[in-house]
């Protein structure tokens, strides 16, 4: 059996050494040092070309337990980290140049790898494109005129994301703009005059996250950063994101001065989406500027708002249930290519790549875990987010099945990890039978 991996970074190098640990001879594609990168460094695979850190170790910590359900389908480059791992309390941080060598000698070392430096022009079959946010003009031109053109973005333009169960929904009323749409699909927080006000001097005051070269896109009127509307007029908000035209306050039946609506994220309303308010501020600015918002002064925030260079498919509107192309069930998708967020959610698409791709292979249906486990509610965000709508996302509480019942707060955690835990490991087992 042969498969070809497009794309040397965390979730190709995955995707290779689950393949090759399962008898597949893997042809290896790295268009490094051939094609460059603003980016990379170094022609070595699975380099970390922003933070060194791979996020908390922690169980009840979302990204904690996304590591230990990938430790137990075999990740090769967990390992490697926690080799390379520098001090870091609870994170796994890493010396990157020891990280990614060892990741590189090891994957390279395998007997059934081969690797190849060049660019890839044409989706292989058998194959997985693990390209990442930095993916060729002409392989994404491929990519586009496969799946469609309207399927690929090339950069983000994300609003937080907040837990349900952490707003004072005291403060907030559910309705859609004119009564559109189902009651429940928004929230709303009104502003009155000396609250919009202070919001806004906090907005232009806040520091903003300059990032790499690399990681800079230019400004499109429909996706500014909501702190760049509010320095071009005092008064630019209410006339967009925070328009309270046709949101009337049940409590007084007047439109309030100003609103945040809040969208719906998930089916079960775990999440919920600030509006227009995609940011280029630091994550401590988010924190402290946007819980002055009504209703949100104990926010917990699932995803942070960005704006960077990012090509990323339109999975849930694109993509098969194991993120396949629609018109072949070989050809499989994995990475930040995917729309997920982070360098533990890229690998964990990548190992899954890899594995369903040898199931193909053998003639044996794709597997996916189920929604209570980390990778699993992953896997169903990227498949059933609303495609209008869809932004990358990282691994979150917010992604898996809610618990039946009334659960106090502080124990929530707790019993989601011990139901994720026990439902991955049922699983795993039929994985393998």
């Amino acid at each position: 059996m042969n498969a070809t991996v497009v794309g040397g970074g965390l979730a190709g190098s995955e995707a290779a050494w689950a393949l090759a640990e399962r008898g597949v001879q893997v042809t290896l594609h790295e268009m490094r040092p051939v094609v460059r990168t603003p980016a990379h460094q170094s022609d070595r695979l699975a380099e970390l070309v922003c933070s060194n850190s791979f996020k908390s170790v922690d169980l009840t910590n979302a990204h904690g337990l996304l590591k230990a359900e990938l430790r137990a389908l075999g990740s090769v480059l967990l390992p490697c980290a926690d080799r390379a791992r520098v001090p870091g309390g609870t994170a796994l941080a890493v010396d990157r140049e020891v990280f990614s060598q060892t990741a590189h000698e090891r994957i390279t070392g395998h007997p059934n790898i081969t690797m190849v430096r060049e660019e890839v022009v044409v989706l292989p079959s058998p194959g997985i494109i693990a390209t990442g946010p930095l993916t060729s003009e002409r392989l994404a031109s491929a990519i586009g005129g496969r799946l469609g053109s309207s399927a690929l973005a090339f950069y983000d333009a994300i609003a937080p994301v907040v837990a349900a169960d952490s707003l004072d929904h005291a403060r907030l009323y559910a309705l859609s703009r004119y009564g559109k749409g189902e009651g429940d699909d928004y929230l709303n927080a009104p502003l009155d005059t000396a609250g919009y006000a202070g919001f806004i001097d906090a907005l232009i005051e806040a520091d903003q996250h300059h990032g790499h070269e690399f990681d800079q896109v230019p400004y499109f009127e429909g996706c500014l950063p909501v702190e760049e509307m509010a320095r071009r007029g005092r008064e630019t908000l209410r006339f967009g994101p925070m328009k309270p035209v046709g949101l009337p306050d049940p409590g007084s039946g007047r439109e309030p001065h100003a609103v945040v609506q809040f969208r719906r994220e998930d089916k079960a309303g775990q999440m919920w989406n600030l509006v227009g308010f995609q940011t280029r501020l630091r994550i401590p600015e988010q924190q402290r500027v946007f819980r002055m918002i009504p209703g949100m002064e104990s926010a917990e925030f699932l995803r942070y708002g960005s704006i960077h260079r990012n090509s990323y498919v339109n999975s849930p509107a694109s993509l098969g249930p194991a993120l396949t192309a629609p018109d072949d069930d070989r050809l499989f998708f994995a990475g930040q290519i995917t729309g997920v967020e982070g360098y533990t959610e890229s690998l964990g698409t990548g190992l899954m790549a890899g594995i369903n791709l040898a199931r193909r292979l053998e003639g044996r249906p794709m597997a996916v875990p189920p929604p209570t486990t980390m990778l699993g509610g992953l896997y169903r965000y990227l498949r059933e987010a609303d495609p209008r709508h869809f932004q990358p996302m990282n691994a979150n509480f917010g992604l898996v099945d809610p618990l039946p019942g009334k659960v106090k707060k502080d124990r929530k955690k707790e019993l989601l990890v011990e139901r994720a835990q026990a439902d991955f490991g049922i699983w795993l087992g039929e994985l393998e039978a």
